[in-house]
């Protein structure tokens, strides 16, 4: 972490989400993934790239008591996108929603992406399909006259994501692939060190490591950046607290921030990586909790 930090929080959504039961108007494999279009206007209309969605899973008689939270992808013309990967037995039921079948569904949800400084040349950088999360984004940007850059990355090519869709987009497209089955061979970092020094801000969604390097490397050369964070969101509203991780404040102060509600987009400077998943000493109210000095 610097000392000063360079990110400031992300914004709060304009408006309150709502729960509808809404049609799925569109459901298409795509590689390992699952691309689901939701007819939800009323979500559609208030959505901001960076929130996300939270369904319920496994139909009215099921024992999935708790909501999935997946990222909007795009939300136009009264059609919400997502893509979905079959990790556990809610999402896979969810990969498994054809055309015509209803779903249960909440949102906008989160804190979205903030408008990157004036003029300044953007990179987005998706790992697997974090990607997706990007595609609303490097719209918006365009349309705002952004130059933007891209980099979709993946163990291999089959896990890569939505990189048809920000192609079409972006100025540049970069794709690496762990096993090089796809573009460059190695991790996104490769592309992103090769970007970055003609860039203003950097947006990024995917698995947690990804995002720790890609914000080090931003920071390092004095960059924001502003990161989609994957932690678990079991309800999305912030009240069962699995989401948490520690966020360094504008006052300087680490605090347990839930993904859900403070997040999922946090200052990449400003998420301690390396303490996600513990109770560090020095988070607020840690010493009520009996967590001392080391």
């Amino acid at each position: 972490m610097t000392a000063e930090h360079l990110t400031t929080p992300a914004p709060q959504a304009d408006a309150a989400p709502v729960q509808r039961t809404v049609e799925v108007v569109g459901a298409r494999p795509v590689d390992a993934y699952v691309e689901l279009r939701l007819a939800a206007p009323e979500i559609a209309e208030r959505a901001q790239p960076g929130q996300f969605v939270a369904f319920a899973v496994g139909g009215e008689t099921s024992g999935l008591l708790l909501r999935r939270s997946i990222a909007i992808s795009t939300a136009e013309d009264g059609v919400v996108t997502v893509v979905v990967s079959a990790a556990g037995p809610g999402s896979t039921w969810l990969t498994q929603r054809r055309v015509g079948d209803t779903v249960d569904v909440v949102g906008p949800l989160g804190r979205p992406f903030p408008a990157p400084p004036a003029s300044a040349r953007a990179l987005l950088v998706g790992g697997g399909y974090g990607a997706a999360a990007l595609v609303g984004l490097a719209a918006q940007l365009k349309a705002a006259g952004h130059e933007v850059a891209a980099v979709a990355g993946a163990a291999a090519a089959d896990r890569l994501c939505s990189v048809q869709e920000l192609t079409g987009l972006v100025d540049t497209l970069a794709v690496t692939t762990d096993d090089g089955s796809s573009g460059r061979r190695g991790l996104v970092t490769l592309a992103v060190d090769e970007l970055l020094p003609d860039c203003g801000v950097v947006y990024a969604c995917g698995p947690m490591r990804m995002l720790q390097a890609v914000a080090d490397a931003a920071t390092a050369r004095g960059i924001p950046s502003y990161v989609a964070v994957e932690e678990s969101m079991a309800c999305g509203i912030g009240v069962c607290m699995t989401c948490v991780l520690p966020v360094v404040g504008e006052d300087g102060q680490t605090r347990l921030s839930r993904s859900c509600t403070e997040g999922p987009v946090f200052g990449g400077d400003r998420v301690r990586f390396d303490d996600v998943g513990t109770l560090p000493w020095d988070v607020v109210g840690a010493d009520a909790m009996g967590v001392t000095r080391p």
